[in-house]
């Protein structure tokens, strides 16, 4: 191999001399050495090219008007008891689907077929029927406090996801979204969401992440992604 060894340059060396040497010295080693100690070519370095842009003539689209679908801002919950004390774990989940479905039914946009409706009414009397998932308790904001999220089983396996905040003593929903999910997690106060596709081995991927500005949770991210939840365990006879 051929070693390189550090030699006192004089001051008075001219960059040129100096560049030239050094560019040398670095295409020796970079060439690599025989086994006979003689410098070998490391091959052509492919050249990189810039992006060739297809129909560079036509127009681009206009953005999209902006989706109106979805909440401005957190949505106050009336019908129900203010909470001073902040914890929203003192409310019952139910009650708290219930006042919503009645608020819905206020602004006349239903989120069930009557159907679920009379299901969610009948919780009480029939828990096994009851379309609503037992609640979970994560810290969305990233306040220090807990948030309510409820999961409501609708037709064709949807599932409507609601979470809850209480601001000013006040109950504010704060994320409304449905889905037919395979999965649904909490990392790190995203709420994630993956749900089946056409695509063999792929799944959709929805996170759903606390925007401080709007007060909601908004969507950062809705891609394609590698399968990786587990499928169900079929029933045995």
């Amino acid at each position: 191999m051929l070693l390189l060894r550090s030699l006192p340059f004089p001051r008075r060396v001219r960059p040129a001399w100096f560049a030239l040497s050094a560019a040398g010295a670095a295409t020796l080693l970079v060439a690599g050495c025989t086994g006979t100690g003689q410098p070998k070519s490391a091959g052509q370095t492919p050249i990189a090219s810039a992006p060739a842009r297809l129909w560079p003539d036509r127009p681009p689209a206009p953005p999209p008007p902006p989706d109106k679908s979805g909440q401005d801002g957190p949505s106050p919950l009336p019908g129900l008891p203010r909470v001073p004390s902040g914890n929203i774990r003192t409310l019952g989940a139910i009650d708290v689907v219930k006042a919503q479905i009645a608020e819905d039914a206020r602004q006349q946009t239903p989120a069930f077929d009557k159907a679920t409706e009379r299901r969610i009414a009948r919780c009480a009397a029939e828990p096994k029927r009851c379309p609503v998932r037992a609640p979970e308790y994560q810290d969305l904001t990233h306040d220090g406090k807990d948030e309510l999220i409820v999961g409501i089983e609708g037709s064709e396996h949807t599932v409507a996801i609601w979470a809850y905040m209480i601001r000013g003593g006040v109950v504010n929903r704060i994320l409304d979204t449905a889905g037919t999910p395979l999965s649904v997690e909490v990392s790190d106060g995203d709420l994630i969401m993956r749900e089946p596709t056409s695509s063999s081995g792929y799944e959709m991927r929805t996170v759903h992440t606390w925007d401080d500005k709007q007060q909601t949770m908004e969507i950062r991210a809705m891609e394609f992604d590698r399968a990786v939840s587990s499928p169900v365990p079929r029933r045995t006879r």
